[in-house]
């Protein structure tokens, strides 16, 4: 376990259901880093790298990236902002419940899951209006599909082993309301930290 004592939030949905948007909105308001790991698997991709050329395969077949690889770039990318960082928004990790237990063993307990609940036929429409301008090789209709079946099989579990710690917020409504209802929890994280 390491010395980091800022207050670290999960950020969990499904694809589409308005993580990236929340996480936006949040940083504006309380200075925390978001950290997508969507983005660090991108940014690695984006290398070159031979891990890189693995996650690209992995990613075009909607699979879990392993977490060995998704743990040491989130522990190296925390590190890095602990000294100017107000929190963290891990957004889009764990995964599956082993993951949520190794990110705790290997980095801190979390302090709060945000989890934003949405209809599937909601996630697609999103994610397809998305693809429009977004220029993801992930964001076509037959890889959103085999997203939103692995982001159930594995996310059920994940709300269970968590639920002292869950808050379910409805993304269906404004990405507005989605933040005025996860202010009110984090509003009181925050003081207690």
């Amino acid at each position: 376990m390491s010395e980091i004592t800022l207050p670290t939030v999960w950020i969990l949905g499904g694809p589409g259901s308005g993580k990236g948007t929340l996480c936006d909105k949040i940083v504006a308001k309380y200075g925390f880093t978001h950290i997508s790991t969507g983005d660090l698997l991108r940014d690695e991709v984006n290398t070159g790298s031979e891990r890189g050329q693995e996650l690209v395969k992995i990613m075009k077949e909607g699979a879990l990236v392993p977490t060995s690889v998704v743990m040491e770039l989130l522990n190296e990318k925390i590190k890095s902002k602990v000294a100017t960082s107000k929190g963290f928004l891990i957004d889009g990790y764990p995964r599956e419940k082993k993951q949520g237990e190794e990110f705790e063993t290997a980095i801190k307990p979390v302090d709060m899951v945000l989890y934003l609940e949405s209809k599937d036929e909601t996630m697609v429409q999103r994610l397809l209006k998305r693809a429009e301008t977004s220029g993801r090789s992930d964001d076509n209709l037959e890889t959103i599909q085999k997203r939103l079946k692995t982001f159930h099989d594995n996310n059920d579990p994940i709300i269970e082993a968590y639920k002292s710690k869950v808050v379910i917020i409805s993304a269906e409504q404004s990405a507005e309301e989605v933040f005025a209802e996860a202010e009110k929890k984090l509003d009181t994280l925050v003081a207690s930290s």
